[in-house]
């Protein structure tokens, strides 16, 4: 028979990756409750100048994991490969932990809630829905994620073009609309736009971080570098693409806002673009609803497409258990890190809490990119002649991890007992990196226990390492 290679394969091209990209970063924020720059420095003009920063900074970090990607074009593993080349095995173990428990599962478990909560709400238009229909659905939407990026890469890389394409539509009309409000001389909330405006140092510290957040998610494509066509060309392309792109909507999105609310109607509304649609649209006001649906579906697509691959590598890096590290035979994607992933989020939604532990997302972010910056910076010292095809002046990086350290400093200030959990769970992790990771001479009949479990897991799932032949499961 034939010998095939069970590998992942490259295909993605430049309007995947920058779907992937916008998709990741565009979620619900923007639609439900884009205050939290304009809580701080309450004024439209200087909440304009805020989010066109926003968007300068996370270009320049863009462009460092642009240098990364290219340098490294070979391992999907993005953030973990990176900490894991620059800082050693403990902190990229740390960074699994984050990613894995903070970022992925509790993120995906949480905006599923508010994707079935904006669907349903229509039905109960006088009271929240149901718990348990919240969480039906919410799981109905988990796993159909997980079954499309299961089935076929490309698949999920044609549901993330076309809810992509359904959150612009959506901030387009948004935009629109409120230029046509304009053109009607609809300008009083447009008048004296920085008047009013908090420039103290705090207000200002605090606006950034509550914006930087609305832009998380430009680093998706780096866990799909391996799967990338051409990477040198389109990583940083559609990076840089796709920020230009967001930061753009973001600034025409918050002056339409403006235009038809005041300053007060919009930090008082839970719902920013519901309030808007009600004001502009009338009885079509319903179509806004299923928009922030459809955008945070693209956003939760985007994440388990490319959070997916991280696992994966850490289980071919033994620092997760080796059933994460394989491949579909026929479907050439990791299926069994995509179904824990959705087996642990489907837990998740069982906690009353998930949307207290998605505060604690806020240090995770900050701490993986510190530790990302922090490992470039090591590498440009310790390793200063492997090929670079993307190469930063080295003030880039050192800028952006200063303003790390101190974005993770605003946010220990901001959030002490999330930050806390976050610490004691990675501290509290250290004897299971010991047991799984160092201790390499375990007892045989352990390791047959293991072995046994994994070829029993292969055959159910038809699953192989990577660069397995397909013909050594018959």
């Amino acid at each position: 028979m034939t010998v095939e290679r069970i590998t992942l394969q490259r295909q993605l091209g430049l309007l995947h990756a920058v779907a992937v990209v916008v998709g990741g970063i565009i979620g619900s924020g923007i639609f439900s409750s884009p205050v939290g720059v304009l809580l701080r420095v309450r004024s439209l003009g200087l909440s304009l100048v805020i989010w066109a920063l926003l968007g300068t900074v996370n270009i320049g970090g863009a462009l460092c994991y642009a240098e990364l990607g290219t340098t490294f074009k070979e391992s999907a593993g993005g953030d973990y490969y990176y900490i894991k080349r620059g800082l050693g095995n403990i902190m990229a173990f740390f960074s699994l932990l984050v990613l894995f428990l903070i970022i992925c599962c509790v993120a995906n478990a949480a905006s599923s809630m508010i994707l079935s909560t904006y669907v349903l709400q229509p039905f109960f238009p006088h009271c929240e829905p149901p718990f348990v229909a919240v969480r039906l659905l919410s799981a109905g939407v988990i796993t159909l994620l997980t079954a499309i990026n299961c089935y076929n890469v490309k698949w999920a890389a044609k549901v993330q073009v076309v809810f992509t394409a359904c959150k612009l539509l959506a901030l387009g009309i948004i935009i629109v609309l409120g230029f046509v409000e304009m053109g009607r001389g609809r300008l009083e909330n447009l008048h004296h736009p920085f008047e009013g405006s908090d420039y103290s140092a705090g207000s200002l510290a605090l606006a950034f971080y509550s914006g930087t957040w609305a832009f998380g998610g430009w680093n998706y494509l780096n866990f799909l570098t391996e799967e990338l066509k051409d990477p040198n060309k389109n990583l940083p392309r559609a990076i840089v693409i796709s920020i230009l792109v967001v930061t753009g909507v973001y600034l025409l999105a918050n002056v339409a806002y403006m235009t038809v609310l005041s300053t007060d109607e919009m930090l008082e509304s839970p719902a920013v673009a519901v309030t808007f649609a009600e004001r502009t649209l009338g009885p079509a006001a319903f179509i806004m609803p299923l928009f922030v649906a459809a955008s945070v579906f693209g956003a939760m697509n985007g994440g388990t497409l490319a959070i997916s691959r991280v696992f994966f590598i850490g289980g071919e890096e033994g620092q997760l258990p080796q059933f994460f590290s394989m491949i579909h035979m026929k479907r050439l994607t990791p299926a069994p890190s995509l179904l824990i992933m959705c087996m642990v989020t489907l837990v998740m939604l069982t906690s009353g809490d998930i949307f207290y532990l998605l505060e604690m997302m806020g240090f995770g972010f900050a701490t993986i990119f510190a530790m990302v910056l922090a490992s470039m910076l090591y590498m440009r010292y310790k390793l200063p002649d492997i090929p670079r095809p993307i190469k930063m002046p080295i003030v880039l990086p050192i800028a952006l991890f200063i303003w790390s350290l101190i974005l993770l400093s605003l946010t220990v200030y901001e959030k002490p007992v999330d930050s806390g959990i976050c610490l004691l769970i990675m501290i509290g992790s250290l004897p299971v990196y010991w047991i799984c990771v160092c201790w390499k001479n375990k007892p045989k009949f352990l390791m047959r226990k293991i072995d046994a479990t994994n070829r029993f897991l292969q055959k159910l799932l038809l699953v192989v390492p990577r660069d397995k032949k397909s013909e050594d499961m018959e």
